[in-house]
């Protein structure tokens, strides 16, 4: 039995942005194998700083709270887990990066890990529908001990891409999104307790230019003026200043204001399973907020006005039976999901399928924990060999050198940071900030001219 058996479960999550600190804090919870003697588990979260850090009001829209949570960089990460040893050792780290993230961590905690057998368990996977970068993004990931895929559909076809390239696949582990739950949809309203309720999932970077998200916005202030009886709702992901796992150039907050929207129009921050609950119709181009909206069974629809594109993520949804225009929409239809795609996406499980979908994740970190004479060293497929213009550059990023070592004058770890760093730096990511979302699509904009 391995030490850390008889004590609380010690779990760290690495997060670079709202959204994955949400994946990584529920995977955690979802995944951690029961302790022989404790079923306690502690959690400690880590934000990784850099544009999408989290705000505060983003960490407490995502309603996931951890023992201690606190900001860092990545030297000051892979530092601190080369110092937790002992009784401060951690049992299993969940990655919740891009993938560049994930691989620079990989090199950096096998250099730091390089002489311990009783290194944590690390786990990594994807926030969502995986609908680009396929082999690049993954490829990136090898290394982990468990790659989750999201769905039976996701773990085809990651392991095809592992052994496509002849690395080893065995870290692929099939479970589900870890966000899904919620009470099923019972019907539309038939009483004066709530209006029926179509909501609009924005998206912060899909489409991504103005003149297809105003497109957006006119259609869904025309279905409000069309259904005057109907509550319209345009669900968003961040406010104006802050980020999210992607960068928002144009968000609806400001498109609004030069639009003339009826009474029953509305924009709404908040958790989503919160909107969920008051949800009739869920109308999105191709956020995972549709596969959480199939799993409760509200009706859901994919967006086909703009065609159907890699770009945009929605031909993920070919076969789903979501697919639908506003023309549609406004007339009354209700598209109705194909069962066998939705069985495939690890959504509307039956029975309680949905918690057992966990269990084989379960198992690989409790036999991983397990093993005799501890874990082997951490071995991506992205070595200085078989990559080598590629991953010094991903390394670069993360201020490590292609042994995973800190580069000269990376951000010291060896203090915290005081007062006058941290008002600096909030100054400086405010202005980066600024610099994305109103300075840089002004440039854009007069070199097209």
């Amino acid at each position: 039995m391995p030490a850390s058996a008889t004590k609380a479960l010690r779990v760290a999550v690495l997060a670079d942005s709202d959204t994955r600190w949400k994946w990584g804090a529920l995977t955690a919870s979802r995944i951690a194998p029961e302790s022989p003697g404790s079923t306690d588990v502690h959690l400690d979260g880590y934000l990784l700083r850099g544009r999408a850090t989290p705000t505060p009001r983003q960490l407490r829209e995502v309603g996931v709270t951890a023992d201690t949570l606190r900001e860092v960089t990545a030297v000051e990460f892979l530092r601190a887990m080369g110092d937790a040893t002992g009784e401060e050792s951690y049992d299993v780290l969940v990655l919740a990066l891009v993938g560049g993230g994930v691989q620079a961590m990989l090199h950096g905690l096998g250099r730091v890990w390089q002489d311990r057998a009783d290194r944590p368990v690390v786990v990594t996977g994807y926030v969502g529908v995986v609908y680009e970068k396929l082999a690049d993004g993954l490829l990136l990931r090898h290394g982990a001990d468990v790659v989750l895929a999201n769905s039976r559909q996701d773990a085809e076809r990651f392991r095809a891409v592992y052994e496509g390239v002849g690395a080893d696949a065995s870290a692929v582990t099939e479970v589900a999104l870890p966000f899904l739950g919620g009470a099923a949809y019972t019907g539309e309203p038939d009483g004066d307790d709530r209006p029926y309720t179509v909501v609009f999932a924005a998206q912060p970077s899909v489409p991504d230019n103005r003149g297809d998200r105003v497109y957006l916005l006119e259609r869904l202030i025309r279905h409000a003026r069309r259904h005057p009886e109907r509550e319209v709702v345009l669900k968003l992901r961040s406010k104006p200043g802050e980020h999210t796992t992607h960068i928002e150039e144009l968000p609806y907050q400001k498109l609004v204001q030069r639009a003339d929207p009826p009474p029953n129009f509305r924009l709404v921050y908040g958790h989503m399973g919160e909107v969920l609950d008051r949800t009739d119709l869920l109308v999105t181009i191709s956020s995972t907020a549709a596969l959480e909206s199939l799993h409760r069974r509200i009706p859901t629809a994919v967006l086909t006005d703009l065609g159907v594109r890699e770009t945009l993520g929605n031909h993920h949804f070919v076969g789903s039976g979501c697919l639908a225009s506003w023309d549609q929409l406004d007339e009354g239809h209700r598209p109705v999901p194909d069962a066998e795609w939705v069985a495939r996406q690890g959504v509307a499980a039956e029975g309680g399928a949905y918690e057992s979908a966990f269990d084989r994740a379960r198992e690989r970190i409790a036999v991983l924990r397990g093993r005799p004479g501890g874990l082997p060293p951490i071995a991506p497929y992205y070595t200085t060999v078989t990559a080598p213009r590629y991953l010094p550059g991903i390394l670069a990023r993360h201020h490590l050198a292609p042994d995973g070592a800190p580069l000269p004058g990376a951000p010291a770890a060896d203090k915290a940071p005081g007062p006058v760093r941290q008002v600096v730096r909030r100054a400086a990511r405010g202005a980066y900030r600024h610099g994305v979302q109103r300075v840089a699509p002004v440039i854009r904009r007069m070199g097209e001219l």
